[in-house]
């Protein structure tokens, strides 16, 4: 019987302090590429929304990470995908940053840097990780009528007093949809094969549905994330996503800049995630922590 190779794993949850609350991630830790059929098999026998392979190049000084859904699809962006990574990578003791600058810390993705920025929780000691995103951009907005359909709901459950409908992007072309109550949000059944055909038409992925909190919550906002079109029915907590609606909200001067805000997901999928968000001039901050929840071992 032929010997085979064998790849280390945590499962961590993202987003949260707690097992079993925020975003599953698992992570595997490989010593380079891998084959792309091998990424995809691993990926679609986890299920979760997505996973992280990691390792640290020395040629580029700097963590290698390559994420990848349940369907195949390779994905890019500053997300949960890519913190879970990170804090993973630091809790197994990986020396991923002693060979960069304190000021100047990043991390590789599809060939890309990616800055972040580290700290450790003074109490838990977990690693707490910053994604620096691209400043949001403001692509277009879509009509009302359409998303309330899409998401079994009415025109009038769509919040179109402050905001209406709109593709906005950092890393990822997401749709910000205003919704009046956290009731009508939690309450609504998207139809996926119309948010797909949504996506399709105006040339972006996901639906990050979304409330205006009470200020006394902790949170500036609750949300919910929709992205079929790459395999994601719900997904609890969504960095890309976060980044796009601090930068969208600042822009609409709801919120203010250099500010730290936190974003709630996830509370329909019984997995409460608290984003924690920040609108800077040349950036947007969006960060949280990790834990471990499960480890093991996976053979090719």
């Amino acid at each position: 019987m032929r010997e085979r190779k064998v790849l280390k794993y945590y499962v961590l949850d993202v987003f949260s302090n707690e097992s079993y609350k925020g975003n599953p991630l698992s992570v595997v830790f490989t010593d380079g590429n891998l084959d792309l059929e091998t990424y995809q098999n691993i990926s679609k026998e986890f299920g979760y929304s997505e996973t992280s392979f990691i390792y640290y190049s020395k040629t580029e000084k700097a963590l290698n990470v390559r994420s990848f859904t349940p369907t195949g699809i390779e994905i890019d962006g500053a997300g949960h995908n890519l913190l879970g990574a990170v804090c993973g990578a630091l809790l197994k003791k990986i020396p991923v940053f002693e060979e960069q600058q304190e000021h100047n810390r990043f991390v590789i993705m599809k060939h890309s840097p990616i800055p972040v920025t580290v700290s450790f929780d003074p109490v838990t000691q977990y690693p707490v990780v910053q994604m620096h995103q691209k400043p949001a951009i403001v692509i277009a907005e879509i009509p009302t009528y359409k998303l309330a359909v899409a998401l079994g709901l009415k025109m009038e459950d769509l919040d179109s007093n402050d905001f209406v409908p709109t593709i906005v992007k950092t890393e990822v072309a997401h749709t910000m949809v205003p919704i009046k109550s956290s009731q009508i949000l939690n309450d609504c059944v998207p139809d996926n094969q119309l948010l797909i055909e949504i996506s399709k038409e105006y040339k972006f992925e996901g639906f990050y549905c979304f409330t205006i909190s009470d200020q006394n919550q902790g949170n500036i906002a609750e949300a919910r994330f929709f992205n079929p079109i790459i395999g994601i029915y719900e997904d609890p907590a969504t960095g890309t996503a976060a980044g796009s609606l601090i930068g969208f909200l600042t822009q609409k001067k709801f919120t203010k800049p250099n500010t730290e805000y936190k974003i709630l997901q996830g509370v329909k999928l019984n997995q409460p995630s608290l984003i924690e968000v920040m609108n800077r001039e040349n950036d947007i901050l969006v960060g949280g922590s990790s834990i471990i929840t499960m480890k093991g071992e996976l053979y090719l």
